[in-house]
């Protein structure tokens, strides 16, 4: 595959199960190399796209190319390129590390196999504990394990569904280097994640909500593109100032951040307003800030949520 093609290049996908449409519309190209971040609240499309765009499901319309090839017509060929780790640990727990892989290299059939297992365990850090019994293995460890059994028979995709849910931060940091550095080598990823200093390891992020495509672009460019306004608050009681903050004209969204409320809107003229009396209250700290990831995801949900419902 020419450096410069798209990986994955899909217009207009969309998928119902029965009379809910979880996908509407969906559009994206992913070049290779990439590590896309796929965020959006429970239920809100993400595994189901994430599926469709290497074969694994079949639109009810759109169309497109992973890996240049139809993701319609030709998803057997996809699905031999991709690696695809699920969020729950789905190995058996009563093999050890290496018995695990040697039975995923029989199922891909991956020549070399005994030398490749070595190999992938060498590289995982798991060479050392390669006897021990999966399901004894701790949450940081079994995901190792599950990525190790993705990249067994060295796919060119890798599919990312919430890999990290339940992992220590140490472990999480450690995954993400080796995410990085398959990224440098060549091989394009898409992760699910809820975690924000995670979407902000990503070169590229697509926000859905309700099977809508709400935002794609780099972290800084939908933070920029929200158009949305932060000022940060600090002072006594802010539980109640949060209470009467939600109701006053111009603020869109209050939202508490530890010592601090993060306080929001799209209009920067009328958000002002509404915080001026508070700014010449002495007991109380205002400073404009810039909005974070997790502020834009807050705020298009939100947004989202109340045009559906009207």
């Amino acid at each position: 595959m020419n450096a410069d093609a798209a990986v994955i290049e899909v217009r207009g996908l969309s998928k119902s199960f029965g009379a809910r449409r979880a996908v509407d519309n969906f559009s994206l190209r992913v070049g290779r190399g990439r590590i896309v971040g796929f965020l959006g609240p429970n239920g809100s499309g993400k595994t189901t796209t994430i599926r469709m765009l290497c074969g694994l499901l079949k639109p009810d319309s759109g169309n497109g190319t992973c890996l240049g090839f139809d993701i319609i017509r030709d998803a057997q060929q996809i699905k031999r390129r991709v690696g695809y780790m699920t969020q729950r640990f789905g190995l058996y727990e009563d093999l050890s590390i290496r018995e695990n892989l040697d039975f995923i290299g029989r199922i891909f059939a991956v020549s070399g196999r005994r030398g490749k297992v070595d190999a992938m365990l060498a590289q995982l850090g798991l060479t050392d504990r390669q006897h021990q019994v999966a399901g004894q293995l701790s949450g940081g460890w079994k995901q190792r394990l599950a990525l190790a059994a993705c990249l067994l028979h060295e796919p060119q995709l890798l599919l990312l569904d919430e890999p990290t849910a339940g992992v220590d931060p140490k472990a999480r940091r450690e995954f993400w280097d080796h995410i990085h550095a398959l990224a440098a080598a060549g091989m394009t990823v898409l992760v699910s994640t809820h975690y924000m200093d995670e979407a902000e390891r990503c070169h590229q992020l697509a926000y859905i909500a309700y099977g809508t495509l709400l935002a794609v672009g780099t972290a800084a460019e939908v933070v920029r593109d929200s158009g949305l306004t932060t000022w940060e608050v600090t002072g006594p009681d802010l539980p109640v100032l949060a209470a009467q903050l939600r109701t006053t004209p111009g603020i869109a969204m209050v939202v508490a951040f530890g010592t601090t409320l993060h306080v929001s809107g799209p209009d920067p003229q009328r958000l002002q307003a509404g915080l001026a009396g508070l700014r010449d209250d002495p007991r109380y700290g205002c400073a404009r800030i810039e909005p974070g990831l997790e502020d834009v995801f807050i705020h298009l949900m939100q947004d989202t949520h109340e045009r559906i419902v009207q």
